[in-house]
């Protein structure tokens, strides 16, 4: 990368559980535009890292910084705040609302900003392939489209700092190729920092760089 500094610094990071770590002593740069792979073992605590990144989850020791804004100052209501602004995550289990329609749910991140905006919530529609797609239910759609759904969500409000909780876990080769191919486009096209915590071997290669996350870190 460039001498630029980076959007996203990990200093000394661990995470505990009672007396059992999860993790400890993980440094991790990003920088804006860079697309980095997190891979691992089950139960090394990838995901549990990627919640931390996100200031989702509370940790033990260390510092998770977004452009010199150290997270861990912060409250709850204001790393909420920080999130509605920066930050788009795509999540394993998709948490889509069920009572809310497709259109709905990816313009959701709009309206929490107070600034709700149709058009855009339609050009990510089409973006990921949901065109005529936006009034339907959570329930009428396949798992890949609901993937769709909670990736156009992610992605809509623009965010610096895409996280994505293995986006293509759960889908057959073909759909999960697709859906790389629209992360990779979107964050290219706004110049987002994509990092990605999968077990995908074919994910992870399109990746500039693939970290393995153990309990002692990663290398």
């Amino acid at each position: 990368m460039t001498g630029a500094a980076p959007l996203l610094q990990v200093r000394g990071l661990a995470r505990r559980y009672g007396a059992q770590s999860v993790f400890e002593n993980v440094h991790l740069e990003v920088h804006a535009g860079e697309f980095v792979a997190i891979v691992g073992d089950s139960g090394v605590g990838k995901s549990t890292l990627l919640n931390c990144l996100a200031g989702l989850d509370r940790w033990d020791a260390g510092q998770v910084l977004h452009q010199g804004v150290d997270l861990g100052r912060l409250d709850d209501t204001q790393r909420a705040l920080w999130r509605r602004s920066h930050v788009g995550f795509v999540f394993q289990a998709f948490h889509v609302l069920p009572h809310l329609d497709v259109a709905q749910n990816v313009g959701l991140p709009l309206l929490l900003q107070g600034r709700p905006d149709a058009a855009r919530v339609g050009q990510m529609l089409a973006a990921v392939g949901l065109d005529g797609l936006g009034d339907r239910l959570p329930h009428q759609l396949s798992g890949g489209q609901l993937q769709r759904v909670a990736i156009a969500r992610a992605l809509v409000h623009r965010p610096a700092l895409l996280l994505a909780d293995e986006p293509t876990g759960n889908l057959d080769p073909g759909t999960a190729a697709r859906i790389m191919d629209l992360l990779l486009a979107q964050t290219r096209e706004h110049g987002a920092a994509l990092v990605l915590v999968t077990h995908s071997a074919a994910a992870a290669a399109r990746a500039a760089r693939v970290l393995q996350l153990t309990a002692q870190g990663i290398r």
